[in-house]
């Protein structure tokens, strides 16, 4: 019998754990499965003079050549370019993980004698990505948005100086409120750890005392190991990344790295005492790259959104205001047909008005119905 009640006993606590189980902690395995199955896209521009690596350091960075059928330009052609945007994508998949890579490039940038607002084709580049995502958002077919928004921008500081040039503290002020800056100090290898140590927090003072804001990283949660908050103080504590690029592999104590071989001895790329290079890689890939990506969404497209809404509000009270004076002054303005390529604009515009007409008689219901309560009363 005593047997018999425990079976029961066990029994009936089986079946009150199976009805407070629902199921929903489930939920991130079946997240994880779509996101895998849909793929990853992320989008990093580098930016800079010519010279500090930029190519190289992508190359190393995610392992493949996305500058194959460059071609190289002369000195003489290079004084006559101006700046340009060129864009490279490449499908990368690394245990069964998709990822749609675009690499954005300057090249030209910083380049010319007169480099006076050489950052606009940048920044008019950013606002373009931007403004066709918005027009994408705001149609019909939803549901395949194609996501070319900027969503980090490595901007290479030259080694050789005492600090950020003028050039660099416009190119970061005219853009970090549109994109994500992650600062790179280009060709560590021809500092040495003292002058890197010195550079970094001159840089670090400057981009300060100047008011450029640049990629914070997230503060880490109370419950997250110290592992993990040892390694985000040692990323916050690395800006700007020391880094150092190379494509060639070489022998170092009996194993093959890729470095920099000089006669003094070699440079390691992926050792953490030479350069900053695996943190780099570690931040972009590894630990916040989603980051990048949600502050890019909710920061710095939310800004551009607003902005968008505001004037095309301020354009619906303007052509409101418009009208009545027509219909009050009882002459009959042409109005002129807006251009095919802002229909869509147009259209949203309408729909906006309407529903901004529906929330203003909406309201005005409710005051008439307070008032006759108050009469009542």
């Amino acid at each position: 019998m005593e047997a018999m009640a425990a079976t029961c006993e066990t029994n009936s606590d089986a079946e009150d754990n199976d009805k407070e189980y629902v199921g929903f902690a489930t939920l991130p395995n079946q997240v994880h499965r779509k996101s895998v199955k849909k793929g990853f896209d992320f989008t990093l521009m580098v930016s800079g003079e010519s010279g500090l690596g930029k190519s190289t350091l992508v190359h190393s960075l995610f392992l493949t050549d996305l500058y194959i059928d460059r071609k190289l330009l002369t000195a003489e052609e290079r004084i006559t370019q101006t700046v340009e945007i060129t864009k490279h994508t490449v499908d990368i998949e690394e245990k069964g993980v998709k990822l749609k890579l675009t690499i954005v490039d300057t090249p030209g940038f910083g380049d010319a004698v007169n480099n006076t607002e050489c950052w606009k084709p940048v920044a008019d580049y950013i606002d373009q990505q931007f403004e066709q995502y918005f027009r994408d958002e705001s149609g019909l077919n939803r549901k395949n948005i194609q996501d070319n928004r900027v969503h980090c921008c490595l901007y290479f500081i030259s080694p050789f100086g005492h600090g950020l040039r003028p050039l660099d503290v416009e190119f970061m002020k005219a853009l970090h409120e549109k994109v994500n800056i992650v600062p790179v100090l280009a060709k560590a290898d021809t500092l040495t750890p003292s002058e890197v140590r010195k550079k970094k927090l001159k840089i670090r003072e400057e981009i300060e005392q100047y008011g450029i804001k640049i990629y914070q990283f997230p503060d880490c949660d109370s419950d997250e190991d110290e592992d993990f908050k040892q390694q985000d103080q040692e990323l916050k504590e690395s800006i700007p990344f020391a880094v150092i690029g190379s494509n060639t592999v070489v022998e170092a104590k009996g194993k093959r790295v890729r470095g920099r071989l000089y006669p003094w001895g070699i440079v390691e790329v992926e050792n953490s005492v030479h350069c900053d290079f695996v943190k780099l890689r570690n931040m972009l890939v590894r630990s916040h790259m989603q980051d990048l990506k949600d502050v890019t969404r909710e920061t710095h497209y939310e800004n551009y959104r607003a902005h968008c809404i505001q004037n095309m509000t301020r354009m619906v009270v303007k052509e409101r205001n418009r009208n009545k004076l027509t219909r009050e002054s009882g002459t009959d303005f042409p109005i002129p047909a807006m251009p095919a390529a802002d229909s869509e604009t147009e259209k949203l515009i309408r729909e906006k008005d309407e529903e901004l007409r529906r929330m203003q008689e909406m309201l005005q219901k409710i005051q008439e119905r307070m008032q006759t309560q108050k009469e009542a009363y």
